[in-house]
């Protein structure tokens, strides 16, 4: 017969057993169907951005979240609500002459924040040439400080026509003035003079990150970051008398991925660096929100950054796998690789360059300051027929594969989040 010693210690032994498998951090199903199901619901009205009384919802919903893995707050805030403001204006009229010959208006297009724009001097040109990558340099471009005329080349026409109209719907910056003025033009003459007078109509509007934080122990100035965009395109035109576009898997599944990532670190307790995750918002209207977020790091001090970004369909490779984007750009997807052997799960690079996806997402914002910043993703693009449609709802997700991703995303981020691995830095991204 036992003594009363032992029986009392072999009592602590499995009391303390029994503990530790508590505390064994998991990614469950069932949460990851919780989470989807919330910020997809009818009652968040699509989580358009430009409607801060309605995604507010969504964003306390992410909070509480945050709060319940025991996250800090970030860079000193007093909640977990990153805020700041988007300057948006309306272009309600204007004349533009170049060397002398007035332009048709159908052949220009203005992205400028200013209320007023004149301009009797000639500011810098830039000439975009029939084999120019205009798509990435308008984005480039818009984010470059100053005024410019850019030159489009009439072959590009039918990108300039898209560029146009999304233009024309608004322009938005989060730093206005700072940004100026760029006039895109349809065109291959040279400018030599120009007089131009351009008005805006100006509103702003008030956005807000979700910023959670879990500090490192050994190298609490060195940030990984976990991140997707919470937001999406809100009340848009009735299909079937539906007219919410739900976005299930643009980008809540990326969101819910986020959330689940940060309880299974903050249970694990195993992260040398400080590991920062973020549900960044306006990602549809602009890339607002991490802009915004890549402002407020030193991009020297973020050694990585796993965005998430549509994951709740079989890729085009099958189960167990999805791709990177840029996978080409640093060595980040091969470290992925390395830490899943032994598992059947597989990172792939990005199947479909022509869609440019790279800089069709919230890692741009921080692979153009050199940031290894890259999405990860299993949406088939070239043929999902539910983007950016009301039919995005949480009954099209599959929860196992969503589940299985975001486990191989916390197994393969391990040896980055303990120090170990540092990818390569990007460069030459536009």
């Amino acid at each position: 017969m036992m003594n009363i010693k032992k029986v009392l210690i072999l009592n602590l032994v499995l009391i303390c057993c029994q503990a530790t498998l508590a505390q064994k951090p998991e990614i469950k199903a069932a949460d990851v169907s919780r989470i989807i199901k919330t910020l997809s619901a009818d009652d968040m009205y699509g989580r358009s951005a430009l409607k801060p009384k309605v995604i507010a919802k969504a964003a306390d919903f992410i909070a509480n979240e945050f709060k319940q893995a025991g996250l800090k707050y970030f860079d000193g805030a007093n909640s977990y609500r990153q805020n700041f403001e988007l300057s948006r204006s309306k272009f309600t009229g204007g004349k533009l002459q170049i060397n002398g010959e007035e332009v048709n208006p159908q052949n220009y297009v203005l992205s400028s924040t200013a209320k007023e724009v004149n301009w009797t001097r000639l500011p810098k040109t830039e000439m975009i040439g029939k084999d120019a990558n205009f798509l990435a340099k308008f984005q480039s471009i818009t984010q470059t400080p100053g005024d410019l005329i850019v030159m489009v080349d009439p072959s590009l026409s039918d990108l300039f026509k898209r560029v146009k109209a999304y233009l024309n719907r608004g322009t938005s910056s989060i730093d206005g003035k700072k940004l100026g003025s760029k006039l895109f033009v349809l065109g291959n003459q040279e400018p030599k003079s120009i007089n131009a007078h351009f008005t805006h109509e100006i509103s702003t509007v008030p956005l807000f990150n979700v910023v959670g934080v879990l500090p490192g122990k050994s190298k609490p100035n060195e940030y990984v970051v976990f991140s997707g965009h919470y937001d999406h395109l809100g009340i848009i035109k009735p299909v079937n008398q539906d007219s919410i576009a739900n976005g299930a898997d643009d980008d809540a599944s990326g969101t819910t991925a986020v959330i689940e990532l940060a309880k299974y670190f903050a249970q694990k307790k195993n992260n040398e660096r400080t590991l920062i995750f973020v549900a960044f918002t306006a990602e549809e209207i602009g890339e607002y929100g991490s802009q915004y977020f890549a402002k407020q790091v030193n991009p020297d001090e973020v050694v990585a950054m796993f965005n998430i970004e549509m994951i709740g369909k079989d890729s085009k490779f099958g189960k167990n796998n999805a791709f990177i984007t840029g996978y080409e750009r640093s060595d980040f997807g091969k470290i992925l690789q390395k830490n899943l052997e032994g598992t059947d799960f597989k990172f792939y690079p990005d199947p479909y360059p022509k869609q440019n996806l790279f800089y069709r997402s919230d890692n741009a914002s921080l692979a153009r300051v050199g940031v290894p910043a890259h999405t990860i993703s299993s949406d088939q693009i070239d043929s999902d027929k539910l983007y950016h449609s009301v039919d995005d709802e949480f009954e099209t997700m599959d929860i196992s594969n969503i589940t299985e991703i975001i486990k191989a995303i916390a197994i393969s981020s391990t040896s980055i989040v303990e120090g170990k691995d540092t990818p390569t830095r990007v460069t030459g991204v536009q």
